[in-house]
């Protein structure tokens, strides 16, 4: 398998692509071309689109990336043409009818609870005082305050937006499991990458591993983008 040269990062709910940016100068420096979509998480069928077009415009084979609720939307958009192969950040998997509604729906006994509040007009956040400790707990304490009050509300048609075929069926795919993640139990993470047969990676590491591990998580992209198995 030749190494694919383009990335497309998908960001997740309550955040934008900005948090991108340490993994994106990793992947820039080893000389990657790289798209960061800005899905407006208004609804999933929204956000498919962005990343569609942001395919549309690359010149041959990418690896889709995807954070949290970015696994959604690249398990969905990851049909297209130009997709050669997935990379899960510590994201939701979801199997053909899922949603991240369906998926959080009924969380096991003991699993971390995120904090999120009750819906307003449509949209949902992240009660700001417990952000850092559900989302952002190994990022320097300016920036996941700065995270918590940037949030980007999160629509309640995205959260339920369900996927009609998954891309990990047909495609390879790869995950990283953040072990200390408290917004997606890394027990769900394991099971949701096991079910894609995805090649797993495990670090240690918030929700926002992306942000907080960036080499690491530029290894796992790598990876996928050249299609080894190694250890990130």
């Amino acid at each position: 398998m030749a190494t694919i040269r383009n990335i497309v990062l998908v960001h997740g709910g309550f955040v934008d692509g900005s948090g991108w940016q340490g993994v994106y100068e990793h992947l820039a420096a080893d000389g990657y071309n790289l798209a960061v979509v800005q899905n407006p998480t208004l609804s999933l069928a929204g956000d498919v689109a962005a990343t569609r077009q942001v395919l549309d415009g690359l010149d041959g084979p990418a690896v889709l990336v995807g954070h949290s609720y970015g696994g959604v939307v690249i398990t969905e958009a990851g049909a297209h043409p130009n997709v050669a192969a997935l990379a899960y950040i510590a994201a939701f998997a979801p199997d053909k009818g899922e949603s991240v509604g369906s998926l959080i729906a009924d969380p096991p006994p003991g699993a971390p609870v995120p904090p999120i509040l009750p819906p307003q007009d449509g949209f949902l956040l992240l009660d700001r005082d417990r952000f850092a400790a559900s989302f952002a707990a190994d990022v320097p304490e300016k920036l996941a305050a700065f995270m918590a009050d940037s949030q980007v509300p999160w629509g309640v048609e995205a959260l339920e937006g369900a996927v009609s075929e998954p891309a990990w069926q047909t495609k390879p795919s790869w995950y990283l499991v953040a072990t200390d993640d408290r917004m997606i139990p890394p027990a769900a993470q394991r099971a949701m990458s096991e079910r894609a047969g995805a090649t797993v990676s495990e670090t240690p590491g918030s929700h926002a591993v992306y942000v907080s591990r960036p080499a690491v998580v530029a290894a796992v992209i790598a990876q996928a983008a050249d299609g080894t198995n190694g250890p990130a």
